[in-house]
This record gives structure tokens, sequence and C-alpha cells, in this order.
């Protein structure tokens, strides 16, 4: 008890006092002592009732001196223990319902707490650190851009996304306004819509070179008061495969309606009277099966498309010299190239490395891609096909002088059903190119297209060496 800081403050007092008090009955007596002496007997009465008088008096200032100096210690200390007890309930809120730590006196019970404070919260800055560093990956790791505008329209945060998919060329748009940093209008105006109305706001709009990016604005209030949060989703793919799938069902309509427009003319002509005309019936029935084998290979290159788009075709991948894959293609091919006039030739090497493939697979390409060269090359070109080695592939090429492609065109060649223009009216599914991409990539090569209009064009793909 007497090791507490109040004693310790109220001591001196009380030891002050006490000297005093003891000083002045030392005097007294000295005192008493010298003008009673001759007369001790006659004053010894008077000399004990002084005494005791003194006692009672010293007894009474001791204690009202000890009470004084608790009061004035309690005043000391008190904001010493409201000090502890506020670092107490700061240290941590489980802690805050518990005892404060024994010490034997209010300053080691501070000290102890402040240590304890210092502990926990330097747990919970490593935890807000980590914190921070979750948050700062997922936002450099996401692909949706993120904003964050203040009320007054300025950038307060911006993740990398943003800045690809803006093209940011602001060093540091923090604190800039938000149209000077994205340079578009549409995000302004959902972020003031979102701003004056509370509600999340939402816009589709292109940046760039056809990237299509929606929008999202949502309050952050009251979370951050004032600031709206700016997401900005790329759905450029998405966009492209809705072009494309609308393609497809226009390509496939268009198509089909060929062929049977085709046999309903055919058979109408030949219910009307032509059945008797035997030449012309026959002539007629000719051209009907012929428009039903351009359906059937429709349907067949469809099915065939599809069960290599889903993996079900099982390539038979072995080592395979590339020249045997190249060699029975132009042989398949050749006839057809000399009833058009073009010349057909092959450059390559008898010592190249082998590739690891299928070669029918391939040779179905190479045959898909020669066909089309001899179809849009006219009479007196040149068609080649040439192999060479690159890094760890072998690159294939069918090159032509042909008709070429135009550059707008050359990005989509590869869809489904797919045409230019030049090509619209000549024979075939518009399959072809498809097919060779997909069984180019299950092979794990790449294929590509160069073309200049009226120049010619050439097709490259790459097969793994083995």
């Amino acid at each position: 008890m007497f090791h507490s800081i109040r004693w310790r403050i109220a001591f001196p007092y009380v030891s002050l006092i006490l000297v005093t008090m003891l000083a002045l009955g030392l005097y007294i007596s000295s005192f008493v002592r010298q003008t009673y002496l001759n007369d001790l007997e006659s004053k010894l009465a008077n000399i004990a009732s002084i005494q005791r008088v003194m006692i009672a008096v010293t007894l009474f200032v001791t204690t009202i001196a000890v009470i004084l100096a608790v009061i004035i210690a309690g005043r000391i200390t008190r904001p010493v223990r409201s000090l502890t007890q506020s670092a107490w309930k700061l240290a941590s809120s489980d802690q805050a319902a518990l005892p404060i730590p024994p010490n034997r006196d209010e300053i080691g019970q501070l000290a102890q707490v402040f240590n304890i404070m210092s502990t926990h919260l330097s747990g919970q800055i490593e935890d807000l650190k980590t914190e921070h560093a979750t948050l700062d990956t997922v936002l450099q790791k996401m692909t949706d851009g993120v904003l964050i505008v203040d009320e007054l329209g300025r950038v307060q945060l911006v993740n990398p996304a943003a800045f690809k998919m803006f093209s940011i060329s602001v060093p540091n748009p923090i604190g800039k306004p938000l149209i000077e940093v994205v340079r578009h209008h549409q995000p302004e105006e959902m972020w003031q819509r979102c701003r004056t109305t509370g509600e999340a706001q939402m816009v589709d709009f292109e940046v760039g070179h056809r990237l299509s990016l929606e929008g999202i604005a949502t309050s952050l209030s009251p979370a951050i008061t004032g600031s709206t949060l700016l997401l900005f989703q790329d759905l450029t793919h998405q966009r492209q495969t809705e072009a494309m799938r609308r393609d497809f069902i226009s390509n496939v309509s268009h198509e089909l309606r060929t062929p049977l427009a085709a046999l309903k003319a055919l058979t109408e002509t030949l219910q009307s009277g032509a059945l008797e005309d035997p030449p012309a019936a026959h002539r007629f029935v000719e051209q009907m099966e012929t428009e039903v084998d351009s359906l059937s290979l429709m349907v067949n290159e469809l099915l065939e498309l599809s069960r290599i788009e889903s993996g079900r075709v099982p390539l038979n991948v072995e080592p395979t010299p590339p020249l045997n894959i190249v060699n029975p293609a132009v042989e398949r091919l050749q006839l057809q190239a000399e009833r058009a006039g073009l010349t057909l030739s092959i450059e390559c090497a008898d010592d190249l490395p082998l590739v690891r493939a299928d070669s029918t697979r391939v040779q179905q390409v190479v045959v898909n891609l020669l066909h089309n060269a001899v179809k849009f090359t006219p009479k007196g070109g040149r068609v080649t096909v040439s192999v060479t080695k690159q890094d760890r592939d072998i690159l294939f090429a069918i090159s032509d002088t042909g008709i070429g492609i135009a550059a707008e065109d050359l990005p989509r060649i590869f869809e489904r059903f797919y045409k230019v223009d030049r090509s619209r009216a000549t024979s075939g599914t518009g399959l072809g190119l498809a097919i060779a991409r997909h069984l180019v990539e299950a092979h794990g090569g790449k294929i590509w297209a160069e073309s200049k209009v009226g120049k010619g064009s050439t097709f490259y793909f790459t097969i793994p060496l083995a």
C-alpha cells in the first residue's frame, strides 16, 4: 500500500509536519525545564497537563496533515489513473472489460498499459498494412477499370486497367478532373447523373480502336462521403462474339437459301411439265443432285467443325516429315490447278526436321488453303507451297498471285461462313478456313494471312517440331 504513488507524494508532507511538531515539543520542554527547574515538584502536574495537550494537538495536526496529503496526492494522481483507464480501453476492445494489470504504483500501471497498447496497436497496424497490400494487389490485377471520384469530380484513385482502357497520358492523375483524365464525355455524364440522383448509373460506349466498354457509377456514401466509384468492363470480346453470332446466322441463312431456292425452282419446273421432256428432266435432276451434294457438304463440314471445336476429334499425332504432308495435298490439287491454267509448285527441303502432327489433318489444312488459292487466282497465275524451319516450329506458307483480300476483311476470314464481297458469288461453304484454324490450333500452332488487293495472298501456319 505504501508503495503507491499517492503515499509517496503524501509522505514528505506528513514527515515535515511531524518534524515540526517534534521540534516544537522539544523547544517547549526545554523552556519548561528552564523556567520551572527550581520548582519542579510544584509544576509537575502542569507539565504533564501541557504534555497531554501537546500530544493531542500533535495527533490532531498529524491527522489533518495526512488527510490533506492524501487529498493533494489524489488530485495529482487522478489524471494519471484516468489516462491509464483511457489507454487500457484503447489497448484492445476485447481487454476493456478486464481489470487493469496490477502494479506497485500508478506510474507503473500506466507504463505497463502503454506497453500493452503499443503491442496491440503494432498488431493492428500490421493488419492494416496487410489489408492495404491485399487491396492494392487486387486493384493491380483487376481486368476491370476502377476510378474513384470525389464530390468535385476530381480523381482519387486509378488502377492500371483504367490506365490501359483510356490510354491515360497524365503522369499523376490523382486530384485531376475526371474529364481531363479519361477524355470521354460519357463517363463524365454518368458520374454527374449518379451524383445528382444518388442511384447507380450505367452507360455503354466505345473508346480507341473498337474497344467497347460498359461503365457503372455507384455512390460510396456514407462510407466515403461524396465519393463515387466508377467501374469499367471491357465487353469487346462479348460484342465481337455477338456480331459473329449474328453474322453466322446470316451466313447460314444465305448459304442454305441458295441451294434450297435452286431445288425449289428445279422441282417446280419439273412439276410444270419438264418431266415430259426426258433430256431436260435428266439435266434438272443432275442439277438437283449437285445442290443436294452442296447441302450435304455444308452439313458435314458443320458437323466436323463442331466436333473439332469441342475436342471430340482425336488427333493421331506422330513425328512426320513435312514433305510427306505437302506432297499428297499438292498432288490432289495439281489437276485442278492445271485446268485453271495455274502453275503449282513446292519449295521444301528434304532435310527439314520432323513435325509432331496428325499428317491427315494437316494435309486437310493444306488442301483447304490450296483450294482457295487456286479458286481465287486468275489464269496464268502462280501458287507456291513453301516449307521452312522457324525457331521450334515448321512454317508452312501457301502463296498465290490472285485477287487478294482487303485489309478490313483479313481479321475475319477465319470465321465460320465469312466471305469477302469478291467471293460471295463463288461456290463453297465458307467453313474451310475455320476448320483449318481449329486444326492448326489443336496441334499447338498458329495460322494467319497477309494480303494485298490485286497482288495476291499468303497464308501461313506453324506446326511444332517433334
